[in-house]
């Protein structure tokens, strides 16, 4: 039977600030790509969300990304490699404390935003960041774009490197992400991402942005969070993959 994890982005507020709807969400996903601070998330939102995760009995995953708060971490930022390897590491230690405090623990790294697009080229991004994985705990696997830089130095070190898809992105030819400053870069068809969600999970097939049909082999499909409707939206994917045979669960 073929098997999918579910991921999506949680935790993603500041404050009396909240952006996603993570205890409905919780109940939907098997992996939770927590916002360690840097782009969303503060001490007592990681905290809560851990709680959270665990008594839903999802997988706690830490989602680590530039420092960037006001621009979400969707800004593109030059961070010298020692410096992003300590922030990496930095982020994935300070939500461990509370996902150990909820009676689970840090299963898997995914880079968020810019710094995850980044990561897909830049040779020496991508590197800083598997060593602040490392540093961290070095048997995290890391989570991120077929193809990518990080997913190949990562497996280099020793870390396993594990793919995954977006039903609700466009993809260019060559698998990438289109950006999401380009129109069409989101697809929010509700209908369309759940065929696009069954497809990758079946076959790991998906039309392009430009119409073309093209592999993108994944482990884990993510449903963002962050988008209107997303909760009941989540629901429908996870409904009709079970409903055609595919067995929901997560890789960590």
């Amino acid at each position: 039977m073929t098997a999918i994890d579910l991921n999506a982005d949680l935790g993603e507020g500041f404050g009396r600030w909240r952006l996603t709807d993570d205890e409905q969400l919780l109940s939907v996903v098997t992996s939770a790509n927590v916002a360690c601070g840097f782009h969303a998330g503060d001490a007592a939102t990681m905290r809560r969300v851990c709680e959270l995760a665990a008594e839903c009995g999802v997988t706690i995953g830490a989602q680590v990304s530039y420092r960037d708060l006001a621009g979400f971490g969707r800004r593109g930022m030059d961070v010298p490699p020692a410096e992003l390897a300590a922030e990496v590491a930095y982020q994935i230690g300070a939500l461990e404390v509370f996902a150990r405090a909820a009676g689970s623990r840090v299963a898997y790294v995914k880079p968020h935003g810019a710094l995850y697009n980044r990561v897909v080229h830049d040779e020496e991004q991508a590197a800083a960041v598997v060593d602040g994985v490392l540093l961290a705990d070095g048997s995290l696997p890391v989570l991120g774009l077929p193809g990518s830089r990080v997913l190949e130095l990562a497996a280099k070190a020793g870390l396993p490197a594990v793919t995954e898809a977006f039903a609700d992105r466009a993809y260019t030819d060559e698998g990438t992400l289109v950006p999401r400053d380009r129109e069409g870069a989101v697809v929010t068809d509700p209908d369309a991402v759940v065929e696009r969600s069954l497809s990758l999970a079946r076959s790991g097939a998906v039309l392009a942005h430009s119409g073309a049909r093209i592999h993108v082999r994944a482990r884990s499909l993510c449903l963002h969070g962050d988008t209107p409707g997303a909760v009941e939206l989540a629901r429908r994917v996870r409904e009709r993959l079970v409903t055609d045979g595919v067995r929901v669960e997560a890789f960590a």
